[in-house]
């Protein structure tokens, strides 16, 4: 649902502005005068600063602070991956020199290195635990790197420093949905839509985080009026029809996922619902056309392969079964009903012994708690934040 959200982690980037170290003159050379190039980076020409620096770098190989200001110089250019090497350089010379860790995370996450970018950050809030810019950028970072529940400690502290930032309390609030942080998920959403009433994204997500409360009708009151407000708004029909497809209102469910189709004829995730429904109806020839459209278009979409394999067992085609039902188990191994697809197709087969280990795999497994309309939309990574 990330697909369709209002904030722009491009945008809040650009509000962190570089921690810019004082610089104490030594006498170098005049060919290597740092004094020269504090001069030049204060005049704004940063391409002669990072010459100077570069040069004083080469004069004295030990020098952190050196290092340091070149990598921001270099970060100021915009040349992020040189700025990391610096920085690097500077915190392997000197690792108690101030601000470097700070610097270092915010270069990496300006290259969409999430990853990397924690590694720098938790260092930066352990040395200055008050700086809330490193807090927030950790926050984000995390976020990036799909660690929801780390993400959402972080947002929450810099969300409550800053609470008119909207973008921030969306991203919290998405943190908190995809940890399944289902309270306080709900109440950021309620916090944005009484800012923004009519804003079709953070209702989907606000119906979201309802159906993880076990709250299906006042999900869908919440899609319907996403529906309405933004009726081409991808994945809202999508959305929808799932809450009534969940609920049993099959009809209705339908008539959603048609739709999200007319938005989207590709959207792999209404292709394979309506598939599982063709199949449950015993249309298995109009079900598999739909099904096979959905993994051309997500190959890891669970639900396609096991009503795939399942079509496919009662038709006795037992090569394309066992071929769909063992790509559900890779895709889930602790789920039981493709173990209980593949004990059948085993039995079927003869392969007596394999069965009975699909089988006692059935009786192991303990069925998971429905995961929520959370589990099955679009997550994060599946668009670039």
């Amino acid at each position: 649902m990330d697909e369709s959200a209002n904030f722009s982690m491009n945008r809040v980037k650009s509000e962190f502005v570089l921690v810019v170290l004082l610089m104490p003159v030594f006498a170098f050379a005049q060919a290597a005068n740092p004094a020269e190039a504090i001069a030049l980076e204060e005049q704004g020409n940063l391409p002669e600063a990072a010459r100077v620096w570069k040069a004083v770098t080469l004069h004295n190989p030990n020098d952190a602070q050196a290092f340091a200001s070149l990598g921001v110089v270099l970060a100021k250019e915009q040349k992020y991956q040189e700025a990391v090497s610096a920085y690097k350089r500077a915190l392997a010379l000197d690792p108690g020199l101030p601000g470097i860790e700070l610097n270092l995370g915010l270069s990496e996450f300006k290259q969409g290195h999430y990853s990397a970018a924690t590694t720098a950050l938790r260092a930066a809030v352990t040395a200055d635990p008050s700086s809330m810019q490193a807090q927030t950028l950790l926050g984000m970072s995390y976020y990036g790197a799909r660690k929801f529940d780390l993400a959402s400690k972080y947002l929450e502290l810099a969300s409550k420093a800053d609470p008119a930032n909207a973008e921030l309390h969306q991203m919290l609030a998405q943190s908190c949905l995809w940890a399944k942080k289902m309270d306080c998920a709900t109440e950021e959403f309620r916090t944005l839509l009484q800012q923004s009433p009519d804003s079709a994204p953070t209702h989907m997500l606000m119906g979201q985080a309802l159906d993880g409360l076990g709250k299906t009708p006042e999900a869908i009151a919440e899609f319907q009026a996403a529906a309405k407000i933004s009726p081409k708004e991808p994945n809202v029909h999508f959305g929808l029809g799932y809450l009534y497809w969940k609920s049993q209102q099959y009809d209705e469910a339908r008539k959603e996922f048609e739709q999200e189709l007319t938005v989207d004829p590709n959207s792999a995730y209404a292709l394979a619902y309506l598939g599982d429904m063709e199949w449950k109806n015993d249309r298995p020839e109009a079900a598999i056309p739909l099904l096979q459209r959905a993994t051309q278009q997500k190959k890891d979409l669970r639900i396609a392969y096991i009503d795939l394999g399942a079509i496919y067992l009662g038709q006795k085609n037992y090569k394309e079964a066992g071929a769909a039902l063992n790509e559900a188990v890779k895709l889930d191994p602790e789920q039981s009903d493709a173990h209980y697809q593949l004990g059948r197709l085993y039995q079927a087969t003869g392969r007596k012994a394999e069965a009975e280990r699909e089988l006692a795999k059935v009786r192991e497994l303990h069925q998971k708690a429905d995961e929520g309309l959370a589990g099955k939309m679009p997550a994060p990574a599946e668009s670039k934040p």
